[in-house]
């Protein structure tokens, strides 16, 4: 989703659904509107952008969000590659509780790397974590997938399976088909989990 650019702290996610997301968990946990939430619609587009935004004369605080995928260490070098050109002395390994840091012109620059830092994965992997422990439709949904998987059914390639596993659990609730952001909002989604306060408290450190 498009939004008009307000704020000279920006937060560049990979797609819409990285947006909701973070919408809604930013309204769940009161976190004050200073920043945009630019949907860049993919990776590399992200990554493209990097350097531009930095330039941008009034720029104070660039936040980043993208997925891991299947490789996390090379999601990690790439943006380390990016912004030691910027000015940025990036630290060897990202730390779990996102890293954070200012480079010599007072520029702060954040990166979480879904789902948590330390695995590899993407954002429905870090949807996932906030399914409650109780609910007995995910072992379900586990259950169907691998089924599918067993018999070759499956249209989706497998590292796609968590996308394919928090939709098909998402199609199971009261209004089926209900966006990841939305799930939060409509409290099928719990918010008081170990990752998804980490996320937060990021998110408040880099935009304070």
């Amino acid at each position: 989703m498009r939004v008009k650019e307000k704020f000279n702290k920006k937060l560049l996610v990979e797609g819409n659904d990285d947006q909701h997301v973070v919408w809604s968990l930013c309204e769940k946990f009161t976190v004050p509107e200073n920043f945009d939430v630019i949907d860049c619609e993919g990776i590399e587009k992200l990554i493209s952008q990097i350097p531009l935004r930095f330039k941008q004369s009034d720029i104070q605080t660039i936040g980043i969000i993208v997925d891991a995928d299947s490789n996390i260490a090379n999601r990690w070098e790439s943006l380390k590659s990016t912004l030691t050109l910027q000015g940025f002395v990036m630290p060897n390994e990202l730390p779990n509780d996102g890293l954070i840091i200012v480079n010599q012109i007072n520029q702060k620059l954040g990166i979480w790397i879904m789902p948590n830092n330390k695995t590899d994965g993407m954002l429905e992997d870090f949807i996932s974590f906030l399914v409650p422990k109780e609910d007995k439709l995910l072992v379900k949904a586990i259950q169907t997938l691998d089924d599918i998987e067993a018999n070759t059914l499956n249209k989706y390639s497998i590292i796609h399976k968590s996308k394919a596993l928090i939709h098909t659990w998402l199609a199971w609730q009261e209004d089926p088909g209900t966006p990841m952001g939305l799930g939060i909002t409509k409290k099928y989604l719990t918010t008081d989990e170990t990752n998804c306060l980490r996320f937060i408290t990021w998110i408040e450190n880099l935009y304070r």
